[in-house]
């Protein structure tokens, strides 16, 4: 190889990985805003002071995101909790995670009122209910409070793993 091929290569080689890290870090941005996103929904459908326990005492949000990393998760259902918090935060001009509980509601309701966002919201009380009544060896429904909160046991046999395969 001629030593100004080798020159030119290396250089868009440097500006290849120079152009990889700006896109990264917002994505890595993006990601920790969608988390904490669907974190506010969760607590906000799941509030501290009710009858059964709150969204964040359950750990909800840490189990969404570990739920959809587990390889038999579908990809598709995946991307759209992803894509579906990323436009509730857009429709809010990046204001949701800064309202109030009454603005929470109001934003939520609007949200709900599109069909991409009903299924949305659907999706995501399907993964927060699964958090909230899961056997606790998955890491959620701490001290089985979800359970006892609808006065009810899990299943059995309970499961001595925590999954299967994956």
């Amino acid at each position: 190889m001629k030593r100004r091929y080798f020159l030119l290569l290396g250089t868009l080689l440097g500006y290849a990985s120079l152009l990889e890290a700006k896109h990264s870090r917002p994505l890595k941005q993006s990601m920790q805003e969608v988390e904490a996103v669907i974190g506010a929904v969760q607590e906000h459908l799941f509030p501290p002071h009710t009858k059964l326990p709150s969204a964040k005492k359950m750990g909800m949000t840490a189990f969404l995101f570990e739920t959809m990393a587990h390889t038999s998760y579908d990809k598709d259902i995946k991307a759209f909790v992803i894509e579906g918090a990323k436009k509730l935060q857009q429709r809010e001009k990046g204001f949701f995670l800064y309202y109030s509980t009454e603005e929470k509601e109001e934003a939520l309701r609007a949200y709900e009122a599109t069909r991409y966002g009903k299924n949305w919201l659907s999706r995501i009380m399907i993964l927060s209910m699964e958090a909230l009544f899961s056997d606790p060896i998955y890491g959620s429904n701490i001290k089985e409070k979800g359970w006892q909160a609808l006065q009810t046991e899990g299943g059995f046999p309970r499961p001595e793993h925590r999954y299967i395969f994956g």
